[in-house]
């Protein structure tokens, strides 16, 4: 095995004639921060839910590994339980339960009962959630949702975080926020992060991986990346400055 903490060899998936995943290659070290962008259509969540084991992967369609252990096939309960926390597109919070309550579901989960209330308070003072800590999550507007979304998620502790669309819907002022918590983060955990929004992406820095038509197009800072003209034509277009 290489060094690598998440690692995908030969990866594809089809969903009848089309190729969503198309023989990836990817690899992902020990505290990297690594943002995944692509066109619509371009296998980006495909590629996610492979990894989380939201789609399910055989064993002749290519191999997904996490520290060295072979993870195809598995359910996404089992890859969560090797320390890996998921933030999806659909929304895993409780509604008529208070922003606290939510924190303490998910620390309840791998913690006791005396360590829960402290990674709460962590969590809380981390996210900037102390405002809203006792409100329903019903009463909150989409911005806060996403961080407590976002809190929830931390609140199992994970060394790998695993983020789909983060920003999206989130104001200017919310999003800064949401750079400044998760560069604090990766200074422990190793992250991924889904999303269309190119500001967005060029604040979180690091290396960025383009997927297009389920393969991998370009890889490389993000600089560089999003200067790339065959880039720049399937995916920024005239949205690049």
């Amino acid at each position: 095995m290489s060094d690598s903490v998440v690692e995908t060899r030969d990866l594809s998936v089809r969903f009848g004639g089309v190729h969503a995943v198309n023989n990836v290659n990817f690899n992902l070290r020990e505290r990297e921060l690594r943002c995944l962008i692509g066109p619509n259509g371009a296998g980006k969540s495909t590629f996610f839910k492979c990894i989380t084991g939201q789609v399910a992967v055989s064993h002749n369609s290519g191999r997904v590994f996490i520290r060295g252990q072979d993870v195809t096939g598995w359910r996404p309960y089992d890859i969560v339980r090797l320390g890996v926390g998921i933030k999806t597109q659909t929304p895993s919070v409780m509604n008529s339960l208070t922003v606290e309550e939510n924190l303490w579901l998910s620390a309840r989960r791998v913690n006791s009962p005396a360590a829960t209330r402290e990674v709460i308070q962590e969590v809380i003072t981390q996210v900037g959630l102390e405002a809203i800590a006792r409100r329903q999550l019903g009463e909150l507007a989409h911005g806060q949702r996403q961080l407590v979304e976002i809190g929830v998620v931390l609140a199992q502790r994970p060394w790998l975080i695993l983020l789909d669309e983060p920003a999206a819907g989130i104001t200017s002022a919310e999003a800064d926020r949401l750079v400044e918590i998760i560069h604090q983060v990766n200074q422990k955990s190793t992250i991924v992060v889904v999303d269309h929004d190119m500001q967005f992406v060029r604040m979180l820095g690091g290396k960025v991986t383009v997927l297009h038509q389920g393969a991998i197009l370009r890889e490389g800072p993000v600089d560089e990346v999003l200067a790339d003209q065959k880039v720049r034509e399937v995916y920024i277009g005239s949205r690049a400055k």
